[in-house]
């Protein structure tokens, strides 16, 4: 299974991105995708999650900013007023079910990471 992130890039603080997470195959099938950030020197953290019966899971650092999506292409992640301790390289990754993929190192599949800068 191959995960494939995209939609990171520069804004300015206040501003909205959306993430998303394509499959080389249907991994939502039974299956909780969900989002990882890491910032430079930083431990990778849980951002979002979603089941495959779309039960959602948010971290504390964007809960209220975030909603995160699925459908038989992949997820997507979408983030509003963003701010500048937002900046990090977010993976999406992919586990059975929603509580491994919250966990690192639970986590069965990691795509590559996309960057999202924000500027202040």
């Amino acid at each position: 299974v191959q995960l494939q992130a995209s939609g990171g890039g520069l804004v300015q603080a206040g501003a909205s991105l959306r993430l998303s997470c394509a499959a080389s195959r249907r991994t939502s099938d039974r299956y909780a995708v969900g989002w990882f950030r890491q910032a430079p020197g930083e431990e990778r953290t849980f951002v979002a999650a979603i089941a495959w019966h779309d039960i959602t899971a948010y971290g504390d650092s964007v809960k209220g900013r975030s909603k995160i999506s699925g459908d038989d292409n992949g997820v997507s992640l979408q983030m509003n007023d963003l701010k500048p301790e937002d900046t990090a390289t977010y993976f999406c990754a992919s586990a059975k079910t929603l509580a491994d993929v919250r966990r690192p190192a639970s986590v069965a599949y990691w795509g590559q990471g996309t960057l999202v800068t924000v500027s202040s």
